[in-house]
């Protein structure tokens, strides 16, 4: 079996790969007929700004506008193939003859047309950060799944996720939303690494620490809402699971979220002024609307996903032995997520949702899997991933801007 490093990479993995290389695939056929939108401008505008004007404020209030407590994070992600590229052409530039150089064709005071052709001239650069993030994403929902279920629960997980229209839909498009969901899915996770870690040697808390406070900071740089709802159920989890070793859970919160303060503040370049809209731009307020979950699940494109969610939730209620710690702790972060709703800014926290899920529906299945009804399940299993594969691909041209 080869290896890389210390992970081995066997019959799952490749399979896992080859969903993964499947939603790649489909993100890239929507960014290929994508035509850059004013969002995709605004978004690589106001990231570069970040990342080379002297002070984020610019960027931050200027270009991107009121953002209503949106975070940095994206619009780093964004503007930061554009700033490389720069950097890369003017590098060459220099060693052009003066008379040839073209140092005002790049310049952040140039037109508002050439602006516009620098975002093309990168346009899957430009995207693809975002669909790198999702890729990661379903990585690590395989790599949760997995560890919890077993091959078959991780791999209805990881198929429902790389066949889910709407998150090819988030992928193709600027925005914190995905950034958001990567992030509170491994904060929730690490936290319940942190607390099992607890069990063991003192000498493996620190790095799961400190991943835990990344994780949190990175979130929080997305959307603070999320980080604040991550932070929370990491307590909760950490406290159930930690027993013994309760009186250290605290301690560790505080430090992961002094941490994560840190991390947040360097994404508004250390300065103050900045940094301070974290706190007054309205970002973590909320309200609770069922529409946003109701057209997830009415929605034909999604149609398989949602039967495989009623038959788990039929079967996580009447089956005793379904309902654990591993299946219970993702239905009601699901449960928690798809009712919110953000009243200052727009976003959709109901995506952010999706992962745990996915990870329910997995553990739900796998379960079944191993009792009597093992072969009616399995075919289920199979129907359900081939018929949301194939509405997936067919709902492809409707995902595009």
């Amino acid at each position: 079996m080869p290896k890389l490093g210390k992970i081995e990479i066997g019959r799952p993995q490749r399979l896992a790969g080859v969903l993964l290389l499947l939603l790649l695939g489909q993100c890239l056929w929507v960014i290929g007929h994508q035509n850059l939108s004013q969002k995709d401008y605004r978004f690589a505008r106001c990231g570069r700004e970040m990342w080379e004007r002297p002070s984020p404020l610019a960027g931050y209030f200027t270009t991107c506008g009121n953002l209503n407590g949106d975070g940095t994070f994206a619009y780093r992600v964004a503007g930061l193939p554009l700033t490389l590229q720069r950097l890369v052409l003017l590098g060459a530039d220099k060693l052009r003859k003066p008379e040839n150089r073209l140092y005002a064709q790049g310049s952040l005071n140039g037109s508002t047309w050439e602006a516009r052709h620098e975002i093309g001239s990168v346009k899957y650069l430009l995207h693809l950060p975002f669909v790198f993030f999702t890729l990661w994403l379903g990585g690590g929902l395989w790599w949760v799944s997995r560890r919890l279920y077993g091959n078959e629960g991780a791999f209805l997980s990881l198929g429902l996720y790389c066949f889910c229209p709407e998150i090819v839909r988030f992928s193709v498009l600027p925005n914190n939303d995905v950034l958001a969901m990567w992030g509170l899915y491994g904060l929730v996770y690490t936290a319940i690494g942190v607390a099992h870690a607890m069990h063991g040697p003192r000498h493996k808390w620190k790095p799961r620490i400190a991943l835990l406070t990344v994780a949190l900071g990175l979130t929080a740089a997305a959307h603070l809402l999320a980080a604040l709802i991550g932070f929370v159920a990491a307590f909760i989890l950490m406290f159930y699971l930690a027993e013994r070793r309760r009186s250290y859970v605290m301690q560790i919160l505080v430090f992961s979220a002094l941490g994560a303060i840190v991390i947040l503040f360097a994404f508004y370049a250390f300065r103050p002024a900045a940094f301070s809209y974290v706190f007054t731009g309205g970002g973590a307020r909320f309200w609770f609307s069922l529409e946003a979950a109701r057209s997830f699940f009415t929605s034909p494109w999604n149609g398989p996903i949602a039967v495989a969610t009623g038959v788990s939730l039929v079967v996580w209620a009447a089956m005793r032995r379904s309902r654990y710690f591993g299946n219970t702790v993702p239905l009601l972060i699901t449960l928690l997520l798809l009712p919110l709703t953000t009243t200052q800014n727009v976003t959709a926290p109901w995506l952010w949702a999706l992962p745990f899920l996915f990870t329910f529906v997995g553990g739900v299945f796998a379960d079944v899997l191993e009792t009597r009804q093992r072969k009616l399940f399995l075919s289920l299993t199979g129907l359900t991933l081939v018929a949301q594969a194939l509405i997936c691909v067919t709902s492809l041209k409707t995902l595009i801007p």
